[in-house]
């Protein structure tokens, strides 16, 4: 690799030419969101997110920033930021590292093995701790509530909260997306 622009091109061609949607933002390759879906046999299986990625000017030397769109229910993951706790992005990032470790490894991992002891949502460690069939669920129903490839269309890159997305975007209520029967 002769300089990181080369670099940061090449393993953001590598994601787009793999099995992932990206979708980039101000037409660079410094910002994207990527379709992401949960791993199988997992809880999260099922489930699509849309990821942004930031990548900072000395990528691959310094860690990309990913975040959560969409709301997930997980230990690691920040509720209304979707910020992810996950060290080997935070703290031993590497340039051997690419985007594909990521998506790949790197988040997979971390829907299949929530680490509690280290939480960003201290509501759902606490619960996994106290009570996995509880938490279980929860992790469900956020999939099916917000983590499906519809809502996907439905979201933008500064989300706030997915009730203002809902009622006047998309013209239906998160009642709606949780199964109203129809009249």
């Amino acid at each position: 690799m002769s300089s990181p622009s080369k670099r940061r091109e090449m393993d953001v061609m590598k994601l787009m030419m793999s099995d992932y949607i990206v979708e980039t933002i101000n037409d660079g390759l410094n910002e994207f969101n990527v379709e992401f879906h949960g791993p199988k046999e997992s809880l999260y299986e099922g489930g699509v997110w849309k990821i942004r990625v930031e990548l900072p000017d000395a990528y691959p030397y310094k860690s990309p920033s990913i975040g959560f769109v969409n709301k997930i229910y997980h230990p690691n993951v920040d509720e209304l930021s979707g910020s992810v706790c996950l060290d080997v992005i935070n703290q031993s990032w590497s340039p051997m590292f690419d985007l594909l470790n990521v998506f790949e490894v790197f988040l997979p991992q971390l829907l299949l093995y929530p680490n509690p002891s280290d939480p960003l949502n201290g509501d759902a460690a606490s619960l996994m701790m106290k009570d996995r069939k509880q938490y279980d669920q929860k992790v469900k129903e956020y999939c099916d509530r917000y983590a499906k490839k519809e809502h996907l269309t439905n979201s933008t890159a500064e989300v706030d909260s997915d009730e203002d997305i809902s009622d006047e975007e998309s013209g239906s209520s998160d009642d709606e997306i949780a199964g109203h029967a129809d009249p």
